[in-house]
């Protein structure tokens, strides 16, 4: 049985890890505030841009509409807050990172750090292809599939919805290849056994793009296919990091 003087000292590392965690915490919110507070004069400018896609194909006179009396101050309010968040990531992670990687060691360091890296980055680069590539093909199916006499009209609370829900899917979808390599290095899989079950995995990659996407089939194919894309992407850096540990295992035995 502990003694109350050994009890003590196993809390004490608990209360500082919990401490540490409040602080980082709380420079996270401080951060998304600061980002926030900074964006939100230009949020109807933002609002805008955001539109572009979609009132770019938008039949001549006709307008985005807010059907709710708040919609016009909450939509940008919300969009704000959204991209402040967005644009924090870096810094979350980084926090994340300075919290976790004390515990770490050195060779996971270098393996990790890498990938928090490039989930990053490829969390962005799903969202600017959503923006840039996505939706003006499914914003110009939508407005050519509309009935005869029907105005394409909008609101702008349910459009930020959409786009918002589309940037997270793609968003998530583009770090398949960081999932894949950790699955490897792991020793969750092999690339050997993901090779064998690909066909399974295409098909998983359209029931995704199905669930995640609105109910067409142009925005279902284009988050499916750069699911598989980026799965080969990601099988083949896991090939490498497959035979480097190969090659670290043979180093080590007499």
């Amino acid at each position: 049985m502990n003694s109350p003087s050994e009890s003590h000292e196993m809390q004490q590392p608990l209360i500082e890890h919990l401490v540490e965690l409040r602080n980082r915490l709380l420079k996270v919110v401080l951060s998304v505030l600061v980002i926030f507070c900074g964006l939100y004069a230009f949020a109807n400018d933002f609002y805008l841009i955001l539109s572009q896609p979609l009132t770019d194909i938008m039949p001549e006179g006709t307008n985005m509409i807010a059907t709710d009396v708040a919609s016009p101050f909450l939509t940008p309010f919300k969009l704000t807050l959204v991209m402040a968040v967005f644009l924090a990531v870096p810094y979350i992670l980084y926090q994340a990172w300075s919290f976790i990687a004390p515990g770490l060691y050195q060779h996971e360091k270098m393996f990790a750090f890498p990938l928090l890296i490039s989930s990053i980055l490829l969390f962005y680069l799903g969202m600017l292809f959503a923006y840039f590539v996505v939706f003006p093909l499914v914003f110009g199916f939508f407005t050519a599939a509309s009935p005869e006499g029907v105005a394409v009209m909008t609101d702008i609370s349910k459009y930020l919805d959409f786009v918002l829900k589309l940037f997270f899917a793609f968003g998530l979808a583009f770090e398949i290849p960081v999932a894949t390599v950790l699955m490897i290095k792991t020793g969750m899989s092999s690339v050997a056994s993901l090779k064998e079950k690909r066909p399974y995995i295409i098909v998983g990659c359209f029931v995704v793009g199905m669930l995640l996407t609105p109910p067409d089939l142009i925005s279902q194919t284009m988050l499916a296919l750069p699911m598989w894309l980026l799965f080969e992407t990601g099988l083949f850096f896991g090939r490498l990091v497959e035979q480097k540990s190969h090659e670290e295992e043979n180093n080590v035995q007499p």
